[in-house]
């Protein structure tokens, strides 16, 4: 049985990670550490879970208790604030999982372009795995830290990976646009963020570049082995949860549908949270509501012969597939353990 920290456990990407572990066979959840509700139980910050995690409190954050009580560290907290922690919890052995952006890109230059800090530690840079299974399941077996992708970086990715795997891109270009839903934003709402004022609304922002584009951009950049132009453009919705990406990519020639579909299909048989969607049969193509609080992304892909562009589809739960049980998924990978521990349960619906 292996031992979890999670640093930053009152949020929303936290009360995920504590309700996939709880039914996780190899694994207990040993301390939770909280700034803002210190020495409160779970359950008086995520009613979900009441009944749940008795015995366990909010805690401050102690390296020597982290040290002591797990193996494996979950960090589950803001940008630019898992810096501070990730090279001491290395030092004393833990295996360190980061659902933050702090240790995604690889290039130092890369973070004072995107969050606007020059990055402290570029070995680990170098040293850090890019927790997407389906790009680097060799990479993850043993790894000691594992940077989570961005969610929107998640269903962009898994939208275009295998034709930019089979084709290439024609212009090295990408055009991504992106749904998603209110929780996203986080637990502390803004302005912008508040449910309320985005019920009922459909708007783009980051219109000049979303962060996550970098993350698409180094990802499948390796694939190809060149620098690609990555342009996506985020818009909130009023769902609460749900990711849905669609991606443009311009094939430059006359391709085959069929090759098209059976490049995504051969990429994808031996994914175990990817689903393959007919177009030609219901629902149709992915929608965000049939795989809601499930690890499942729905994948698809159309042609436009008249205008030669491939059109391919990704929708994902931001706050399981695209943060907490992609990190699960990625921790069973690191240690070993079946790739579905923790996640082998069905969407909710209706939801």
């Amino acid at each position: 049985m292996v031992k979890v920290g999670i640093v930053g456990g009152s949020g929303y990407v936290g009360r995920e990670l504590l309700r996939l572990l709880y039914i996780h066979p190899e694994a207990e959840v040993t301390y939770v550490t909280s700034r803002r509700f210190k020495g409160r139980p779970i359950h008086s910050v995520h009613f979900s879970l009441r009944g749940y995690y008795s015995g366990i409190i909010f805690s401050s954050y102690s390296l020597d208790k982290l040290a002591s009580l797990s193996d494996v560290v979950f960090l589950a907290l803001p940008h630019g604030e898992s810096l501070r922690h990730v090279p001491e919890l290395l030092d004393v052995g833990l295996k360190v999982i980061d659902l933050s952006a702090d240790f995604r890109l690889k290039r130092s230059e890369d973070y004072e372009r995107w969050y606007g800090f020059t990055h402290p530690y570029p070995d680990l840079l170098r040293k850090a795995v890019y927790g997407l299974p389906e790009l680097h399941r060799k990479e993850l077996k043993g790894a000691d830290l594992i940077a989570s992708p961005g969610c929107n970086a998640t269903a962009a990715i898994l939208a275009s990976i295998p034709l930019v795997s089979r084709f290439g891109l024609a212009n090295n270009s990408l055009i991504i646009d992106v749904k998603v839903g209110s929780s996203e934003a986080g637990y502390t709402p803004t302005v912008g963020s508040h449910h309320p004022n985005r019920e009922g609304s459909i708007r783009p922002y980051s219109m000049r570049g979303h962060r996550h584009s970098a993350e698409v951009s180094q990802e499948l950049g390796r694939v190809v082995g060149k620098d690609l132009n990555v342009s996506l453009t985020p818009h909130a919705v009023s769902s609460i949860r749900g990711v849905l990406a669609t991606v443009y990519m311009f094939s430059g020639e006359p391709l085959d549908y069929r090759n098209i579909l059976r490049a995504y299909v051969e990429y994808f048989k031996n994914q175990a949270f990817v689903r393959m969607i007919n177009p030609a049969l219901p629902p149709g193509f992915p929608d965000p509501k049939h795989v809601l609080g499930s690890n499942i992304a729905e994948v698809s892909v159309v042609y436009d012969e008249a205008t030669e562009i491939i059109k391919g589809f990704a929708a994902i739960d931001n706050l399981v597939r695209g943060a907490a049980g992609q990190a699960v998924q990625a921790m069973n990978i690191c240690l070993g353990f079946d790739e579905g521990a923790g996640l082998n349960y069905p969407p909710l619906s209706p939801a």
